[in-house]
């Protein structure tokens, strides 16, 4: 597998998941501060901060890249891999999602993927016991039995809480029959890629906000499709409350949110009386400044831990939402906080604001 440097340079030629012209420029910021998009190309981004340095992944389809960084802001001068290409027709299309994750000393990265149908989605696990992600050789685990009836499942995200670990995904209630509703699930693990207790339904579709299928335009599916995806667990900034936000309605139209669960910490997650449902959107678009359906992803803290932020993905226009499903920029904003602690997170930003970079954040000529 090859190492690419993502620098500036648009003379070299490198794979378009790697290629420094999807990476948000760093040329017009000055050195504490940036400029959203971070890339301009990349659905359903993740990353974490581990030790010092940030490791970000983006969907790409039919492989897996990992980025490394210091300064998540200035991705033009990170270090880009291909870390996993399929070779099992059974998992080689369709690879969604990946999340990369660190667990008890070994590297994990979790997607979704099929054998050409997506009907026939599953969520996998690739595993590399190296000390540094960048190096040694990710291996398949197998995939992640979520339902033994109909196996599908998409958007894999791990979290741990009080010693024990847990999966989150979104799933189907039953085999589609003229529709199909998409629905978050929660299950204990009993190793990071084997689930231990079964499945529990915690939110599906219900408000008219978390309905929605039908473009502006006439653009629609052949069948209604009702979505619940992209869980992601955060805390409260007291840590007594666990935050699950989701995407909800289709991406492909401009009605795309991100909702919110929330369940004390000391509840029992497995538990779906345990969740609260926000009746409203806390993340939607900004029809202002033209930025539409975006969807939050995952949190991050700075270099030092003082602050958090977010990424998410939007859309800068509505054309062709239905077909141009991977048209999305990759953004970053902090994250603010209310009076009991719980996130304040309104709207994108207008991609022209300088913001200042997360506390701790070296700076170039540092690294």
């Amino acid at each position: 597998m090859r190492i690419y440097l993502c620098l500036l340079s648009f003379s070299v030629l490198l794979n378009i998941s790697c290629n420094s012209k999807h990476a948000g420029k760093t040329e017009d910021a000055e050195k504490d501060t940036y400029v959203n998009p971070l890339f301009t190309e990349g659905p359903n981004p993740n990353a974490i901060y581990h030790d010092g340095k940030y490791y970000y992944t983006h969907e790409t389809n039919d492989q897996i890249f990992l980025w490394v960084t210091t300064d998540i802001t200035d991705m033009p001068r990170s270090t880009c891999k291909e870390v996993w290409v399929p070779k099992d027709p059974s998992n080689s299309y369709h690879l969604w999602n990946p999340e990369i994750r660190n667990i008890d000393g070994k590297w994990y990265i979790y997607f979704a993927a099929d054998d050409g149908n997506t009907d026939n989605h599953q969520i996998y696990v690739i595993e590399n016991d190296s000390p540094d992600p960048m190096q040694g050789e990710f291996r398949m685990k197998g995939a992640i039995m979520t339902n033994p009836e109909w196996n599908w499942g998409i958007h894999p995200s791990t979290f741990e809480h009080k010693g024990e670990l847990y999966l989150l995904w979104s799933g189907w209630p039953n085999r589609r029959i003229g529709s199909e509703t998409q629905c978050i699930y929660i299950a204990r693990m009993e190793n990071p890629w084997t689930l231990a207790t079964k499945r529990v339904m915690i939110s599906q579709p219900e408000y008219e906000w978390e309905r929605q299928w039908i473009n502006p335009d006439g653009g629609r599916t052949a069948y209604p499709i009702y979505v619940n995806e992209c869980p992601q667990v955060f805390r409260s900034l007291r840590q007594d409350k666990i935050l699950l936000y989701y995407a909800a309605s289709g991406r492909w139209t401009p009605y795309y949110c991100e909702g919110m669960l929330m369940a004390d910490a000391s509840a029992d997650l497995l538990d779906s009386a345990s969740w609260k449902k926000c009746p409203v959107p806390v993340f939607s678009s900004n029809t202002t400044d033209k930025l539409y359906a975006p969807s939050i992803v995952c949190f991050i803290p700075s270099p030092d831990e003082t602050e958090y932020y977010y990424l998410y993905k939007v859309r800068k226009d509505l054309e062709d939402m239905f077909i141009s499903l991977e048209k999305y920029e990759v953004c970053m904003q902090k994250v603010e906080w209310d009076k009991d602690g719980i996130p304040i997170l309104g709207c994108p930003q207008r991609q022209d604001t300088l913001l200042r970079k997360p506390s701790g954040t070296p700076h170039a000529n540092d690294d």
